[in-house]
């Protein structure tokens, strides 16, 4: 980095520093301790590839597509009712989100006001408690029935006959008062929109789309991003992935913008005041629960005000929301009939969900091998003192090697602790290797790994074990380092580099990544063989690994045919290993060309999920970087 791009990188931190931010480090200090408020730090304040404001700028509709929206002529026009319970909102807050409704280039709304705040005679008994010179004067200013907003309201409903206001009586709860909204709405979909909170003026128009083009889509989320309070700066872009289970359970990623069919509101009833501060989180499990179709819009169209006392900035002013969040988790799970607990993370609002492992399948773990005796052993010393679970089989399989040595280890180990040694004796081939493992296998379940791996987590097997056992998962992958401890892979990105390639590579194993994506369960569209368990059934049902790509490319094309036939794919960073793959390896003319052909054939072979974008990623970041950066 040059002495320029250095000093304006510190000159952006510096102007970004507020009595604020420097309340929000200190919480965080005082919670996790110096080591872990040093690595957030520099988490927070590392350069960025793009300026997210500039990017905003350049990405938002235009003057020009947002007048085209305007005089576009429906054939269907979903009515959308946007709920908002309102507590002494700002009232400037209340005025920016209420003009942001009525500039919507999608016009068939109807806005739900339901306003918990104090009516004019609580508002007297609480100032008639101060004291002082001006007591008598702010009294009297107060009107004796309606409350603060009541007036500003009708102001704008005197505009427009599409805001409907509610005063309610007293203030019950988020969730009681946001129900009071609900009740008010008469439209075929509702979206929830907080008081002090912006959409962009396409945010209606983008949903509405989505439902014209399928009428059975019952669930609608976009992008967000947060903005100051005075809402002149957006920052913290949230690019999502497409429906994503795994994710929803470790965190309420969807959060704004949600839309969902009112029918499915009725069915499921409403928010619950037993979860309030998080009521929003265990409504959406419940929606996406009953949901048909999940669409999601790769665009940023919700903006999420942050100011001291909103969750969002700081998130000591709401605790008792995330411990909601976590009972929200537990009850989702206990609907869906999973045996599992749930710990909150160190990071408040993330979770981890522990998953029960039933009966004691047998594990087959594979491990094709040349020779590298030292390399060998200490994967498999690696696995007899980390691994809790005892009911798994090693197979070593055997493939060219020519060092005296080698063999020597074979017979001191075949038939003991769990090793059973195969022999290929036929050219490398990744793929036909493991096939034949697999085939010879007694296990119900297959562990793919390399032969230059070395766990580090103890329980490593049950933790893969416990996720791959769900009826819904196909393959459930490990988090993995370099020696130097730096990730070598948190899952794979289809489409990145012009295929595939891993997440987060050569980011330091303490950072959580983008959106805590590298420390989070999260489902993938694959992850790297390296290490891989998969359902023995499921590895049948797809044929296995392809035969035709002997090196390069085999676990993503495993992966895509494990997708594509209906099961998820899980990244679990609470596996860890060592992976000793060289960070920088020479290739000579052979590899190279025997490399490119592998390319050529996947791409073809998956050229419409390469068009279509990869689902567990979002179209908005980059395809260049593993940092998930934006898109240039």
């Amino acid at each position: 980095m040059g002495r320029k791009e250095y000093s304006t990188q510190w000159g952006k931190v510096f102007r970004s520093i507020s009595p604020a931010y420097i309340k929000k480090g200190y919480r965080y200090l005082k919670r996790h301790g110096m080591k872990q408020f040093l690595i957030r730090l520099t988490e927070r304040f590392q350069q960025e590839d793009i300026d997210y404001e500039t990017w905003f700028g350049l990405n938002r509709a235009s003057e020009k597509e947002l007048e085209e929206q305007r005089k576009r002529v429906w054939e269907q026009t979903p009515k959308i009712s946007i709920v908002v319970p309102v507590y002494r909102t700002p009232e400037v807050f209340l005025r920016e989100m209420i003009d942001s409704v009525q500039k919507q280039t999608y016009t068939e709304w109807e806005l739900c006001i339901a306003d918990a705040s104090p009516t004019g005679e609580k508002l007297r008994e609480e100032l008639g408690k101060l004291r002082g010179k001006k007591k008598k004067e702010a009294i009297m200013a107060v009107p004796e029935k309606e409350t603060e907003l009541t007036a500003l309201i009708r102001e704008y409903q005197i505009r427009d006959g599409r805001i409907r206001y509610q005063m309610l009586k007293e203030n019950r709860s988020i969730a009681e008062n946001s129900n009071a909204a609900l009740e008010m709405a008469t439209g075929d979909f509702v979206c929830l929109l907080d008081h002090d909170d912006l959409l962009e003026p396409d945010a209606l128009y983008e949903v509405a789309d989505k439902i014209v083009q399928d009428d059975r889509v019952d669930v609608i989320y976009t992008d967000e991003d947060k903005i100051n309070s005075k809402g002149t700066k957006h920052l913290t872009p949230n690019m999502k992935p497409d429906f994503n289970l795994d994710l929803l359970r470790s965190n309420n990623y969807i959060c704004h913008l949600f839309v969902v069919r009112r029918i499915i509101v009725e069915k499921v009833g409403g928010f619950r005041k037993e979860f309030d501060g998080a009521q929003d989180y265990d409504f959406i499990f419940r929606c996406t629960e009953e949901a048909d179709r999940i669409a999601h819009v790769h665009k940023v169209l919700y903006h999420w005000r942050t100011h001291e006392k909103s969750t969002s900035d700081n998130p000591d002013s709401k605790l008792y929301a995330f411990h909601a969040g976590k009972r929200a988790v537990e009850a989702h799970l206990q609907r869906m009939g999973v045996h599992a607990s749930v710990e909150e993370t160190c990071d408040l609002g993330y979770y981890r969900v522990r998953y029960q492992v039933t009966g004691r399948p047998m594990v087959s773990i594979l491990i094709p091998n040349k020779d590298q005796l030292a390399t060998l052993k200490k994967c498999l010393k690696s696995i007899w003192d980390k691994t809790e679970y005892e009911n798994y089989e090693i197979l070593i399989i055997e493939n060219n090697s020519t060092e005296k040595e080698t063999f020597e280890f074979y017979k001191k180990v075949d038939g003991r602790q769990h090793v059973r040694v195969l022999y290929w004796d036929k050219e490398f081939n990744y793929s036909a290797i493991n096939n034949f493992g697999a085939a010879q296998a007694k296990g119900e379940y297959l562990l793919l790994l390399n032969n230059d791996t070395e766990v580090i987590t103890r329980g490593w097997m049950k933790e893969l074990l416990s996720h791959c056992q769900r009826p819904e998962v196909g393959m459930v992958g490990a988090k993995l380092y370099f020696p130097d401890n730096t990730i070598q892979s948190a899952g794979t990105i289809i489409g990145m580099g012009g295929m595939a390639d891993h997440a987060f590579v050569n980011m330091d194993r303490k950072k959580s990544g983008y959106m805590h994506r590298a420390s989070i369960q999260v489902d993938m569209s694959g992850v790297t063989a390296a290490c891989a368990m998969v359902k023995r059934s499921i590895y049948e049902e797809v044929g296995g690994l392809e035969e035709k790509l002997t090196v390069a490319f085999n676990d993503v094309d495993l992966g895509l045919k494990i997708v594509t036939a209906g099961y998820l794919i899980v990244f679990d960073p609470y596996a860890e290993l060592y992976h000793y793959e060289s960070k920088s390896r020479g290739v000579n003319d052979e590899k190279k060309e025997r490399h490119a052909k592998e390319v050529r054939y996947t791409q073809e072979k998956w050229a419409d999920f390469l068009a279509a974008g990869d689902p567990c990623y979002n179209q908005n970041l980059t395809l260049a970087k593993h940092n998930f950066s934006l898109r240039k």
